[in-house]
């Protein structure tokens, strides 16, 4: 599994050509659900199984409440299971970022 070239955008950061998304999945479903577009979520979907893209969002903090809440409605995850709506990383997240 490689990631497509339309997407490499999306991966400013490190050189994705090395990039495994077999090895690093929480990585590369976070990333492309967090900041890629229509065709980055039909790769996700395509290339993982859902509860796989659950479990991303039961164990990375790093998406923003918006993103938590729209992802936990649409894959249907109670959002006390969502690691990034957990109240402590709210609360932590506003003395960081007050905006």
């Amino acid at each position: 599994m490689k990631i497509p070239k339309s997407l490499h955008r999306y991966f400013w950061d490190v050189n994705v050509k090395k990039l495994d998304p077999k090895e690093k999945p929480y990585f590369v479903i976070s990333r492309l659900l967090d900041k890629g577009n229509e065709k980055a979520v039909r790769w996700i979907k395509d290339n993982y199984r859902q509860e796989q893209i659950k479990d991303t969002f039961r164990n990375i903090m790093d998406f923003s409440e918006k993103t938590g809440r729209f992802w936990s409605l649409i894959l249907k995850i109670p959002e006390e299971e969502v690691k990034c709506l957990q109240p402590f990383y709210l609360k932590m997240r506003k003395t960081h970022w007050p905006y």
